[in-house]
């Protein structure tokens, strides 16, 4: 067994305690639970494992992409694992929690203008990669089909076997958009009246980490727009309290964009008989966003 081998099969978790009590049923993949502790352990696995069959990430080629920061810790893992050294593009004012995971496990960070949030590292690693091609394996997840492709092989088919094929309704936030869209197609493939819905910040200027507001950034070629069937608003607000009642009423310590994930879940699920079954995703760990105060500041 290595690393690769504790990458998915999370469990699912019941929140339907929070929810209306006249409304649906409410649950969560716990993602935080993947070894480096978010969801995107399964694309980052998926991008490289693709990158070593195809032979383009050779022994000597340092691992190279652009992140928010959870995309980024699960690469410097993996490429702790592989003896592949890893360099990462990541605004600076990225939190120092994501800083410091990134170089517990020995990745190299470049830090890019603030202000040009996400898109701004991305295009900053696309050039340090056309600069230098034959340094560099640019997984680029914001274009790389095997992000969606491992949730179509692995998220989505666990959602359907965890609930004994009861889900109605899938809705989740877009940062890369491979999650999201990877669970739908599948999900689809499996029932196509599976309602698929995207959760929205409710302003291009947000707070919500690691979640983007379509409308106003760059989208990749991933995201497929015909399975956001519909859209949830959230605020910046809302996302910080419901990640608070995450961790003081349900014990479970996620991120922001798990809290802007079950508040959509619960305003849909409001909306809904008793016998349907809103699922979505609990993206990453509240460990790595302690230095924001959040949980003693609300």
């Amino acid at each position: 067994m290595d690393i690769f081998d504790l990458i998915g099969e999370t469990r699912l978790v019941d929140l339907t305690r929070l929810a209306s009590p006249y409304g649906a049923k409410v649950m969560a993949k716990a993602e935080f639970l993947n070894p480096s502790g978010s969801v995107k352990d399964r694309a980052a696995k998926a991008m490289i494992l693709e990158g070593l069959r195809s032979g383009a990430l050779g022994e000597e080629k340092t691992i190279l992409d652009a992140t928010s920061g959870n995309t980024g810790i699960s690469l410097a893992m993996i490429g702790a694992s592989i003896s592949r050294k890893v360099t990462l593009h990541i605004p600076s004012n990225a939190n120092r929690e994501r800083k410091a995971l990134i170089a517990a496990y020995g990745g190299q960070i470049v830090e890019t203008d603030p202000l040009e949030s996400a898109d701004g590292a991305f295009y900053s690693a696309q050039a340090a990669y056309q600069a230098d091609p034959e340094r560099y394996f640019f997984p680029n997840q914001y274009n790389n089909p095997a992000n969606p492709r491992a949730h179509y092989e692995t998220t989505g088919p666990e959602i359907w076997h965890q609930t004994e094929a009861k889900v109605t309704h899938f809705i989740c936030s877009v940062g890369t958009g491979g999650t999201f869209v990877g669970v739908s197609r599948r999900l689809k493939e499996f029932n196509p009246k599976i309602k698929t819905i995207v959760v929205q910040p409710d302003s291009p200027f947000h707070g919500i980490e690691g979640t983007k507001h379509l409308a106003s950034t760059l989208k990749g070629t991933i995201i497929d727009q015909s399975f956001m069937e519909e859209e949830e608003k959230v605020s910046t607000e809302e996302a910080q309290a419901m990640a608070v009642r995450l961790s003081k009423e349900a014990g479970l310590l996620t991120g922001l964009s798990s809290g802007a994930n079950v508040t959509a879940a619960l305003k849909v699920a409001a909306k809904l008989p008793k016998e349907a079954l809103v699922v979505t995703i609990l993206g990453d760990s509240g460990t790595r966003y302690l230095s924001d105060n959040l949980w003693r500041s609300i």
